[in-house]
């Protein structure tokens, strides 16, 4: 396997990061990829990455640092591994409630009573081993087990659409699922095929509920949104508009210091809490539309 480095440093603000960012573009050797993102624990900081597949120059890094306020560049070089594999070894299957997460080499280990989703190593971002997705499926549950059912089901943001197939797997009208990210949707397709839930989801490429897909079978009477504080903010209005009155939304992609302003946001839109379940950091809630 080629040898990689990675280089990463922390700005205060936006602007400085993304300047840093095409900054290290220019490098030699440059860098084959720069990611400049927001590091979503509340403080505003930014940080700013470079992967190289050549050790990069450290007076350089250091210069730039210098130069756009940044702290120094922290370098490492990544170790060959086969991530699949790694994963493959290490991704335990997760029980939330009815549903069983699992991969293909745990296909044998599915219990007779559970509702089975299969993830492959290869598509590891939301499997269900983190705090929030286990905490949509496990409030999906609890719902369901209260008497719900869901006949027109949103995904947004749907990542791998375990949250989506998920639905799918226990109620028997169709589900749609959206995700700003092309290779998401991919992604997602992937997974419906690999679980026999070709025609069972809808996948689409939009953000937020903007699509006509979505559009047209709106009003909804459950909404999965496992994104982000700040977009899911963003999301209260589309999301009122969007929802049936009585209608549920399960959110999460948020911390436990972030449950106030998203709290606050849907209720100004209509959306009142019904209940909260935190895992480890991580908050899902599970709202309700006014009738």
């Amino acid at each position: 396997m080629p040898r990689t480095w990675t280089a990463f440093t922390k700005l205060p603000s936006r602007d400085p990061a993304e300047a840093l960012g095409e900054a290290l573009e220019d490098m030699d050797p440059a860098p084959t990829g720069v990611g400049v993102f927001e590091i979503e624990d509340g403080s505003g900081t930014w940080e700013v990455g470079g992967y190289f597949t050549e050790a990069p120059n450290d007076v350089e890094l250091a210069l730039l640092a210098a130069a756009y306020g940044a702290r120094p560049f922290v370098v490492s070089e990544v170790p060959d591994t086969d991530w699949v594999d790694k994963v493959r070894r290490e991704l335990t299957p997760v029980v939330a409630g009815r549903f069983f997460v699992h991969g293909s080499h745990d296909a044998d280990k599915v219990p007779a009573e559970a509702e089975p989703l299969l993830i492959e190593a290869a598509m590891a971002f939301g499997t269900g081993h983190h705090g929030t997705t286990q905490g949509c499926l496990e409030a999906l549950d609890r719902l369901a087990a209260d008497g719900f059912q869901g006949r027109n089901v949103a995904d947004i943001g749907c990542g791998t659409a375990v949250l989506a197939m998920a639905a799918a797997r226990i109620w028997p009208d169709t589900v749609i699922a959206s995700d700003i990210d092309t290779v998401a949707v991919e992604v997602a397709e992937a997974n419906l095929r690999a679980n026999g839930l070709e025609g069972r989801v809808i996948c689409v490429e939009a953000a937020g509920f903007d699509h006509p897909d979505l559009a047209a079978r709106a009003p909804f009477d459950l909404v999965f949104a496992n994104i982000l504080k700040q977009p899911l903010i963003d999301l209260a209005p589309d999301m009122a508009q969007a929802l049936a009155p009585g209608g549920y939304a399960i959110l999460s992609g948020l911390l436990t210091r972030q449950a106030d302003e998203v709290r606050d946001a849907y209720a100004q839109s209509g959306i009142n809490p019904v209940r909260e379940t935190a895992i480890g950091d991580w908050v899902t809630m599970v709202l309700a539309k006014a009738t």
